[in-house]
């Protein structure tokens, strides 16, 4: 099937991803691609972060005697792989072979629902949306020390109701999307509110293509936009509603990526499975 529309316009690869005999598809709640065009999937399942090549092989498996409870994944300009996990309020740095080498710990009271997703500054620093329960931003040097955060509960600027998933531009501006509140928040990074893009369905997760002026959206309320980065709506598809057809949306986009090819990588909560791909056409 194909979806989206004029110069965005994909063709659904069905079946794409093929595990080991007996393996079984968790949640797939984040999904990243390495400069290499590796898929590096993030689920809340027995083998929460599996790697496959673009074609769907598997490749490898990582962090099943560290990872809990997956939420958001990144990979960083060396191909250091970021994922964060929510009930466990906390960020795991994987390096290139997939040995576990930091984690830092988000402050918050166990068993509330607390970090997010991360995004890596053009100076290594981190930051993580520290989202369910505190609605703040954290700023971390590259090896853990937090500088700084912000954010607190409300619709105004700076104002949080959940910090979903957080991402930097080319001029390290960082994007979050504030999901209760439809919107996508863009700040400098000491925390200086900038602008915001309204009228979203529960943003999820923000893509921001390398040196270019478009990004992909992964809205809850089952839509995945292509936009311009100020906010001219390129393409769509899901049309907001859950459908089991194929390609189409059956609990919520949650997590996006796109890599080289302009092929798009879609994970999606409400049912276990793959990550949804729509190869570019």
């Amino acid at each position: 099937m194909v979806f989206g529309s004029g110069d965005y316009t994909y063709e659904y690869a069905d079946g794409w991803g093929k595990l080991p005999a007996g393996w079984s598809w968790g949640v797939t709640v984040g999904v990243a691609c390495d400069a290499e065009d590796r898929v590096y999937v993030h689920t809340r399942g027995d083998h929460p972060l599996m790697v496959f090549d673009r074609d769907g092989n598997f490749l490898d498996s990582w962090g099943e005697d560290v990872i809990k409870d997956a939420h958001g994944i990144n990979i960083d300009a060396d191909g250091n792989v970021y994922c964060v996990e929510r009930v466990t309020q906390c960020m795991c740095k994987f390096d290139t072979s997939g040995k576990y080498v930091m984690r830092i710990d988000t402050p918050g009271t166990p068993g509330e629902e607390g970090s997010t997703d991360v995004a890596i500054s053009s100076t290594g620093e981190l930051f993580i949306s520290d989202g369910y329960e505190n609605r703040k931003v954290r700023r971390y040097t590259s090896d853990g020390k937090e500088i700084l955060s912000w954010g607190e509960d409300g619709q105004g600027p700076g104002q949080f109701t959940l910090v979903h998933s957080v991402r930097i531009d080319e001029e390290d501006r960082v994007w979050v999307c504030d999901r209760s509140n439809r919107r996508i928040q863009i700040f400098d990074t000491e925390g200086g509110f900038i602008r915001e893009w309204t009228d979203l369905l529960q943003p999820d997760t923000v893509y921001l293509e390398p040196n270019s002026n478009i990004c992909y959206i992964a809205e809850i309320e089952g839509q995945v936009r292509v936009a311009t980065r100020d906010g001219q709506t390129l393409s769509t598809w899901g049309g907001g509603k859950s459908s089991d057809v194929p390609g189409e949306f059956v609990g919520g986009p949650h997590g996006i990526w796109v890599d080289s090819h302009g092929d798009v990588y879609v994970g999606q909560i409400g049912r276990d499975g793959p990550p949804q791909k729509y190869v570019r056409q």
